[in-house]
């Protein structure tokens, strides 16, 4: 499982990421989770507003901060 976490890096990226892996930990999952912060390829998904949550090339969550529950149900849905 490929995670990517579109944005800049600011605050709001930083806590999606970090709820990223609380989310994994806590299922005892593992996934390769990347952070993207070239607007280029942020562009390329469709995606205008940051942070974003893209799961196995499929846009999941755009332009807020999902909670480790609400990421854990995402991934248990792939």
């Amino acid at each position: 499982m490929l995670i990517k976490i579109l944005g800049s890096g600011c605050k709001k990226c930083v806590t999606l990421a970090d709820n990223t892996h609380q989310a994994l930990a806590s299922l005892g999952r593992e996934a390769e989770v990347v952070k993207v912060t070239d607007f280029a390829e942020i562009a390329g998904y469709g995606v205008m507003s940051t942070p974003a949550l893209v799961i196995d090339d499929k846009v999941v969550s755009v332009g807020k901060v999902l909670s480790s529950d609400e990421i854990a149900a995402l991934v248990q849905g792939q």
